[in-house]
């Protein structure tokens, strides 16, 4: 990731944000969908929490994933029917290209024909197999 954004980017309000997340897939749709990959991937943040307890304990927004960067390529492969959105700053940016996926880490997938967003894609640095922190010092 680079460290200022690209030009451009869209800001969508929080309602307009809600509403476009209701329709987020659960984890047992997106495991689906990677079964057999060669890419490392995890549920991460609220639904992490829920399948380690065991059950859903909250209405969950969205579904975030972390994949290594370097193996997104793989993962966005399994969903040819979808774009991918990058978003940084409050700001998305539709049909990511090079440019922006370098910018920033996380990713949405969206359905082209509702507008809907689906699950939430962390690109993590790693170092080979071993998945690193970046951290912003002062």
């Amino acid at each position: 990731m680079t460290e200022s954004l690209p030009p451009g980017g869209v800001v969508l309000d929080a309602d307009e944000l809600e509403a476009r997340w209701a329709d987020a897939w659960r984890p047992e749709q997106v495991a689906e969908r990677l079964n057999g990959v060669n890419v490392p991937w995890c549920v991460a943040a609220g639904w992490a929490l829920d399948l380690f307890r065991g059950e859903q304990t909250r209405d969950h927004g969205d579904l975030e994933l972390a994949v290594p960067a370097a193996g997104f390529a793989e993962i966005r492969g399994r969903f040819p029917e979808y774009a991918f959105d990058v978003v940084g700053s409050g700001k998305i940016w539709a049909d990511a290209g090079a440019e922006e996926l370098a910018a920033t880490h996380q990713t949405w997938l969206r359905d082209p024909a509702s507008g809907q967003f689906l699950l939430d894609v962390f690109r993590e640095p790693h170092d080979g197999h071993d998945w690193t922190a970046e951290l912003a010092v002062s």
